[in-house]
């Protein structure tokens, strides 16, 4: 019976063992650039299997939030370098997650005022952090057809700031209704031509994404997030066939070679069945998916122990309790109690309720 602290290999990447640290938003950069105590964070939670560290701006206009790290500019190679070389020092293997938001963002935080950019003019039922605390997102502007193809390459350049920062893969952030599945959605994609429509042409956009970012780093060090149920943050609504939308699409996907999936089931940071929503066959998506499948969204330690062992999943990712519990790992495998999160402390500030997190004594 496979355990979840069993080791894996998924694509190129050899990990220790199945438990993943999800990537989380903690607002601790400067002017994009991470800073030297974000070094600290992710090597305190090196333990895991694979971390995937926080999401990055692909580019000035992928910004979404304050003080969010990007992953394009020397300046951002050179500040990720230490903290990957530290998570490496102590043992670990970890990845990026690409991220360009969309329309979820603030003329404040893009260059020039500019509009945020997206599938459609539409503005999102949402808010966003930003110098004066949260406030309502900013109406966004329709990206053109022949604005795509730098926007794929934006997400080529960054995957491959990310190899010369030290990062064992990256993953596409291609969930919780930022820009990629901004395209994906019909409840959101209101264009026609070649990006809108039907479903392969809703889709067309992240595939080119994933195969652009495969052919500049490997596909084996390539990974992509999604969440077919999730309406996080209040910003959309869901696609009007998810089943039909997301069957496609990993279909698509499978013959990638891709690492991994990264499956954000149900709502994200929310219920994982929730009672509003259709009925959705993960496993049939699992099925069409040759690479390691990693299941997220409030497993307790039972649960994961369970998903891996049943076979349901061969990687579980968890968010909040690596916050607070730098030594996850070992509360898992010992099944010690966790300590309690500061959630006024998530987001921004310094170390308090970032990297002073008690371990368990030895």
């Amino acid at each position: 019976m496979t355990s979840l602290f069993d080791p894996i290999r998924i694509g190129d990447i050899p990990l220790s063992n199945r438990i993943v640290m999800a990537p989380l938003t903690r607002n601790r950069a400067t002017g994009g650039v991470p800073t030297p105590m974000m070094a600290e964070y992710y090597a305190q939670r090196a333990s895991a299997g694979l971390i995937v560290a926080e999401a990055s701006q692909i580019s000035p206009m992928a910004q979404g939030y304050l003080d969010t790290p990007g992953i394009y500019s020397a300046e951002q190679v050179a500040a990720w370098r230490p903290i990957t070389d530290a998570v490496h020092a102590a043992g670990g293997r970890i990845v990026i997650q690409l991220w360009h938001v969309g329309r979820i963002s603030h003329s404040s935080l893009l260059p020039d005022g500019a509009a945020p950019v997206s599938s459609t003019n539409r503005i999102a039922n949402t808010q966003t952090y930003t110098r004066d605390g949260f406030v309502p997102v900013s109406a966004p502007r329709a990206l053109r057809d022949d604005e795509l193809p730098a926007v794929v390459a934006d997400y080529r350049h960054a995957a491959r700031c990310a190899i010369e920062a030290g990062f064992d893969g990256v993953e596409v952030h291609a969930a919780n209704t930022y820009l990629l599945e901004q395209f994906l959605r019909d409840s959101i994609n209101d264009r026609s031509g070649p990006y809108g429509g039907s479903i392969p042409n809703r889709a067309r956009l992240l595939l080119e994404v994933l195969r652009a970012v495969s052919d500049e780093i490997g596909a084996g060090r390539t990974g992509v997030r999604l969440s077919p149920l999730t309406t996080f943050g209040g910003s959309s609504p869901l696609d009007s066939n998810p089943q039909a939308l997301y069957g496609y699409v990993v279909e698509q996907l499978a013959p990638l070679g891709l690492a991994y999936l990264h499956m954000i089931e149900g709502q994200t940071g929310g219920e994982r069945h929730p009672a509003d929503a259709p009925v959705f066959d993960y496993a049939a998506l699992r099925r069409a998916f040759p690479g390691a499948w990693m299941v997220n969204n409030g497993f307790s330690r039972a649960e994961g122990i369970e998903t891996v062992a049943s076979g349901a999943a061969d990687l579980v990712a968890y968010g909040r309790p690596f916050i607070s519990n730098p030594d996850l790992v070992r509360r898992l495998r010992e099944d010690a109690p966790f300590n309690t999160l500061r959630a006024d402390k998530l987001y921004g500030g310094g170390a308090e309720g970032y990297i002073d997190y008690p371990f368990l004594p030895d």
